[in-house]
């Protein structure tokens, strides 16, 4: 078996960034005269003609990956020539970000990682982003092609002065690449550039503020302005200047041995064609992403005792980071600590506190070699959990964490408004600092699972009953979700009187079989290839048990596979769940009150804004079940489909529950004693608007072509379709449930009138625009509207309605007659 070693590069595109969109690693990198150590005195310089020269007593020298000579108004690197031709990762972060610059960047935010090479030609040094997203053996003839088809961009070239050499190495001056406007590493993007109308990017004004050479990378900090004439701030200076750092990280030049990925365990990922492939075709190769965990005693670990790793992964903790919190962030670390001894490591994960300046004086937050969990002063509600990978091997080499301040609030009211039904604990904008702490650990521990490689898993809160999410054992034991990298976050589910004290997720089940499928080494296996049958018979022994299934984020047709949704069954999950917000809502004036005098309602308007929002999710959870697909990753020799449509005697439950919950007026939610104190108006045309997003996702054509495939399919295997959910009965289920007022003299309330209204203009669209149904949902709306006339012409006939309903109904019935006249 070839080692990676001997792999051909293709070099096509630059890297992209992290699946997450954010890496976070931070500000503050430490210059002359900023508290960091004095350069030593440089030593005497040997030029390329041999000959001692003295070096000049303003310029500093720092010995590292390259040597930096920094000088008043410039700065070289001195690159040995063993590094040449060497793989770097060159990571662009911002350092410094300008107020209201963007919710998702800012300092310690990842703009870009791309894979360089420096390399000598002549009296130039080319800089030339290198991509491994395409492979062959360069044993092989097809090696050349591939090099020949992923040529290398050059990104910048620098002079060499042989006046100013050092034997072996090449000095370059890289001043003006950090102080001008160089695509590949700037601080503002196309998008931005326009939206704030930047000009140009001022050299007088981007300058580097310090450079910094560490034994396996180089850290810059360079400051750059920009003319603009839409700033996000300081509107008056019509300037944007932002601080970035670029590190220049130094690959292993031998990549650790990857691991194939396996779609039926969430892992991210790296991609690579590989056009040396034995199959008649160029496969893509999927390595997963993790860390390089080695045992310490080989044997031991071989024989099944737990062991130390040769390196283990170690999170710093921000100094920054308020003293309350600090225990819960702790925690959320090593609370993996378990899921590595499942896959025999003991004490992997660590988190420690920075070293002062006399335990180490040299150690920098913006050293790519150290893991930082950061906390951020910003209103962004967020956290986020990227790392940095190398893209030959999917090897982990730097994450950072970065847990946004505001974040606090988001688990405040979502903890308030989701479990406060059953939850003494959570009834006060003053929670208790443990619970708010414990939520705090969660998400640290979530994220701290994007760091080691797992990205969502949408299916696995589907893997638990919704019943026990009502048990107090049940729930203390597992939480809410098989694991916690599900969108998963408090137990909306459990009632009044259940006795369930554990409302938040917590690491399950899954996050021990996916962090063991990942990291285990297998000793016997000599090579990845070597790897496949073991890992293969790991996922069998758990295929029948759904805690060990896995769904990706971003599809969006099983109901099994959402976001924020609990429990096997979505009606019933969801029926619990707006139960418990009918609660919480009339005490909700109660539960914000401040005790601060004269305060505003403003927190009572967020709450009762984000309770709104918490029924329409759980209402979409149902809409999900109209003509979803179950999708249940198999390998191609496993039995059963991977793709079922959702029991048909279930999606008319959940149309029936919609017809209840939906559409027939939520008019509990327009509560007397909060409106009065939060709004002049708005309610009718509140409820107008969340019901008509959801009829007319509803009333879809592609939802309306899966059902129909569905009966296609069924027919095809010898089934007679019966017991399926077709469209023209959604359609007709539907028709029942906006118009039930047709059959008797009853008025028709406002809120009525505009559901009906939006019924007519949505069956009329896909009548008057062939192209936006090009099914027969076209022929099936008009077939509706058919049916719908003379019933709604009738009522408006009756004797005994109001006014107004009654020139509704004329109205409804001259639109209908419209749509289907052309």
């Amino acid at each position: 078996m070839m080692t990676f070693r001997m792999w051909a590069l293709a070099l096509v595109v630059l890297l992209p960034t992290l699946t997450s969109g954010l890496v976070g690693c931070g500000t503050g990198s430490a210059a002359a005269g900023d508290g960091s150590p004095s350069p030593s005195p440089p030593p005497a310089a040997t030029t390329a003609g041999g000959e001692a020269e003295e070096m000049a007593a303003d310029t500093a020298r720092d010995e590292g990956l390259f040597t930096l000579i920094r000088t008043d108004d410039a700065l070289h690197f001195q690159i040995p020539d063993s590094i040449l031709g060497r793989d770097i990762l060159l990571i662009s972060q911002i350092a410094g970000s300008p107020e209201n610059f963007s919710a998702f960047l800012n300092a310690g935010t990842n703009l870009a990682e791309q894979l360089v090479r420096f390399e000598r030609r002549g009296d130039r040094v080319l800089l030339r982003t290198v991509s491994y997203s395409a492979v062959a053996p360069d044993t092989l003839p097809i090696a050349r092609s591939v090099a020949a088809n992923s040529f290398q961009p050059v990104v910048r070239s620098f002079s060499v002065d042989p006046d100013e050499q050092e034997e072996g190495s090449v000095r370059i001056d890289v001043t003006s690449f950090f102080e001008t406007d160089v695509e590949a590493i700037a601080a503002i993007a196309g998008g931005q550039r326009s939206s704030f109308g930047v000009r140009r990017l001022d050299p007088t004004r981007s300058f580097i503020d310090s450079a910094r050479a560490f034994p396996l990378n180089v850290e810059i900090r360079h400051t750059l302005t920009y003319e603009a004439a839409s700033p996000p701030s300081q509107q008056r200076t019509a300037t944007i200047s932002v601080q970035m750092a670029q590190s220049f990280v130094l690959l292993p030049e031998e990549p650790m041995r990857h691991r194939f990925h396996d779609p039926r365990v969430g892992w991210f990922t790296v991609n690579q064609i590989d056009f040396g492939s034995d199959e008649y075709k160029a496969d893509t190769r999927r390595l997963i992403r993790r860390w390089r965990l080695e045992p310490s005693d080989p044997a031991a670990y071989a024989r099944g005792e737990l062991v130390e790793p040769v390196e283990p992964i170690v999170f710093y903790l921000d100094p920054g980071t308020p003293d309350e919190w600090a225990p819960y962030i702790r925690a959320g670390v090593e609370d993996w600590q378990p899921t590595f001894e499942s896959a025999g490591f003991r004490n992997a994960i660590q988190v420690r506190d920075i070293p002062s300046a006399e335990e180490d004086p040299d150690f920098s937050p913006e050293d790519v070699r150290y893991n930082m969990v950061r906390y951020t002063a910003n209103l962004t509600r967020n956290a986020v959990g990227p790392s940095v990978s190398d893209p030959r091997s999917g090897e982990i080499i730097s994450s950072d964490i970065i847990w946004y301040h505001n974040h606090l609030r988001s688990y405040r009211n979502r903890l308030m408004l989701e479990t406060g039904a059953a939850n003494p604990i959570a009834r006060s904008l003053r929670m208790d600092r443990d619970y708010i702490g414990d939520a705090v650990r969660q998400v640290i521990a979530h994220e701290i699972g994007h760091a080691i490689g797992l990205p969502h898993n949408m299916i696995a809160s589907s893997a638990f009953p919704v019943d026990s999410l009502r048990s107090p054992t049940f729930t203390a034991e597992y939480g809410v979700a098989a694991t916690i990298m599900d969108y998963a976050r408090q137990n909306y589910v459990a009632q009044p009187g259940d006795g369930v004290e554990r409302f938040i997720r917590g690491i399950g089940p899954y996050d021990h079989y996916s962090v063991e499928w990942g990291y285990r080494v297998i000793p016997d296996a000599r090579t990845p290839d070597d790897e496949r049958a073991t890992l293969d018979g790991w996922i069998r022994e758990k295929a029948d048990d759904p805690m060990y299934w896995y769904g990706p984020q971003g599809y969006n047709l099983d109901p099994r596979s959402q976001t924020e949704d609990l429990g096997d069954d979505p009606i019933r999950a969801s029926g619990y769940g707006i139960a418990n917000l009918q609660r919480v809502l009339p005490n909700l004036p109660e539960w914000t009150a401040s005790e601060t005098p004269g305060q505003s309602y403003d927190e009572l308007s967020e709450l009762y804004g984000e309770l709104i929002s918490a029924w329409n999710r759980y209402i979409g959870h149902v809409v999900t079940m109209v003509g979803g697909v179950h999708m249940t990753l198999r390998a191609a020799d496993q039995e059963g489909p991977v793709y079922e449509p959702v029991d048909g005697a279930r999606q008319r439950e959940a149309v029936a529950f919609l017809a209840e919950q939906l559409f027939d007026t939520p008019s509990w939610l327009n509560e007397p004693a909060i409106l009065a104190r939060i709004e002049s108006s708005g309610a009718v045309n509140r409820i107008r608007q969340l019901q008509t997003t959801r009829l007319r996702q509803l009333i879809d054509a592609n939802r309306m072509l899966r059902m129909q495939e569905a009966e296609l399919m069924a027919m095809a295997n010898g089934a007679s379709g019966e017991g399926l959910y077709t469209p023209s009965e959604l359609l007709a289920d539907l028709r029942a449930a906006v118009w039930s007022e047709l059959g008797s003299a009853q008025s028709i309330d406002p809120y009525r009138r505009n559901l009906q209204r939006a019924h007519v203009e949505r069956l009329g669209e896909f009548v008057s625009d062939d192209d936006s149904a090009p099914n027969d949902a076209s022929a099936l709306a008009r077939a509706e509207l058919r049916q719908l006339l003379p019933r709604v012409e009738t009522a408006a006939a009756r004797s005994g309605i109001d006014a107004v309903t009654r020139a509704h109904l004329e109205d409804q019935a001259a639109r209908i007659r419209s749509f289907l006249e052309g």
